[in-house]
């Protein structure tokens, strides 16, 4: 397995090995030991998967408490997927990370507690698949306008797809300090491989 840092600290993107043949490809998306090895976290309490279509942007999400680390990647079609470090205190606050997954490279992106995520479809349709260390809890749900000028994050659509929810957001620098995650020593990745 290689995992590849990003300039975020502990943002990796991970590249399983796949095995392939004539009928197709074996992977592993998910090993608590490799993983381990890796820095991630060993315990993960729950699965999501969403299914968008063509210029669906989903985020930027976050939860604080109960901040929940992800492993994502994408089954069907392909996305734009961003991470956002919004923990005070942090040297990269406000910074971002953005990766292609696809069906196609079999990327994954783990993406730790105290960052907001999102992600936009840039396929047809797109089959979207993640691990959370802790579990949904809409008390505790946060977002950032997907479109904050301040974040400057270079979408592949200009006028996407958007919940009422997501449309509504207020900009990072508009959100009370208690809303946001410090940062502490927390998480710390292997080196990459």
């Amino acid at each position: 397995m290689k995992t590849i840092a990003t300039k975020l600290p502990g943002v990796l993107v991970i590249e399983p090995p796949v095995f392939g043949d004539a009928r197709g490809f074996f992977m592993e998306t998910w090993n608590q030991k490799r993983y381990a090895e890796a820095g991630l976290p060993a315990s993960f309490v729950q699965d999501n998967l969403s299914f968008s279509k063509l210029g669906t942007l989903r985020g930027l999400h976050f939860q604080h408490p109960n901040a929940q680390g992800k492993l994502v990647y994408v089954l069907q079609g392909e996305v734009f997927d961003v991470a956002v470090d919004i923990r005070t205190g942090s040297p990269t606050f406000g910074q971002w990370v953005g990766v292609t997954l696809s069906a196609a490279n079999k990327r994954q992106l783990y993406i730790p507690e105290g960052f907001a995520h999102g992600f936009c479809v840039t396929s047809e349709t797109a089959l979207f698949a993640y691990k959370c260390t802790d579990f949904y809890n809409p008390a505790t749900e946060g977002g950032i306008a997907w479109d904050d000028p301040d974040l400057g994050i270079p979408w592949p659509d200009s006028k996407p797809i958007l919940s009422e929810k997501d449309r509504n957001y207020p900009r990072l620098k508009e959100l009370p300090p208690e809303r946001l995650p410090i940062k502490s020593a927390g998480f710390q990745p292997a080196a990459s491989k």
